[in-house]
């Protein structure tokens, strides 16, 4: 088996795209690799290997609440989001209500996590330390809060804030979802939720805390950097 790992990435940005679609189709990647595990299982003599993915996106406004959320954490009625031309779409990843808009880089990894560890939890601090590192070259000091998923700045004081939100799901150790970081993304929208279902802490973006606008693309570049060093795979494809 072990000549069946493998930690070759291939790499997609799929610009600004719609949240539902893209969420097919990280639904169409991932039972690409269930039926590849099946095959597997049936065909000891003939396996093969599963394939990894990293997605990047640019989503127009939508709020998701995942399965463990509650609606109430949403604040915005019907007509609100009309009027501020949101979506709101349930999920199945885990964790509870977010954001995702324009100016905010959508991180999905669907990768086969036994071409590299069977660890959740270290999965989600992975990528939490991907961040962590990116943020780093800007002089941004990320951190993690105990019990709370994500990458935050002052953590334990009473002006703590999120700059990126985590969720994920994985079936038989292949995952999907994951990570959305504030670049230069309008905080107003998280006005009208309760982020992640925390009501004591804030919010905030790298354009926020840097007080100026930042290279989109070049922030994408330096996740992409970080994401081949966290998880030692091979060069994207």
């Amino acid at each position: 088996m072990n000549s069946l790992i493998n930690k070759k990435v291939k790499f997609q940005d799929l610009g600004v795209k719609d949240y539902q679609p893209t969420w097919d189709y990280q639904e169409e990647l991932l039972k690409q690799n269930l039926d590849i595990k099946i095959h597997n299982r049936e065909n000891p003599e003939n396996l093969k290997p599963t394939d990894n993915h990293l997605l990047f996106v640019e989503h127009p406004h939508v709020y998701t609440l995942g399965k463990s959320g509650h609606e109430s954490n949403l604040l915005a009625n019907e007509n609100k989001l009309k009027e501020i031309e949101a979506t709101y779409v349930k999920v199945n990843r885990g964790g509870d209500i977010t954001y995702h808009g324009f100016g905010q880089v959508v991180g999905y990894p669907i990768l086969d996590l036994e071409n590299f560890y069977t660890d959740i939890h270290r999965y989600m601090r992975d990528l939490e330390e991907v961040i962590i590192r990116t943020i780093a070259e800007y002089g941004l000091t990320g951190e993690r809060s105990p019990g709370e998923t994500g990458v935050w700045f002052d953590v334990g004081k009473p002006y703590a804030r999120k700059i990126c939100a985590l969720g994920v799901k994985a079936s038989r150790w292949v995952t999907i979802h994951g990570f959305a970081l504030n670049v230069n993304t309008n905080m107003k929208y998280f006005d009208y939720i309760i982020p992640c279902g925390i009501s004591d802490k804030q919010v905030t973006s790298m354009q926020r805390e840097l007080e100026k606008e930042v290279d989109y693309a070049e922030v994408k570049n330096k996740i992409k950097k970080h994401f081949a060093d966290v998880f030692g795979c091979e060069p994207f494809v």
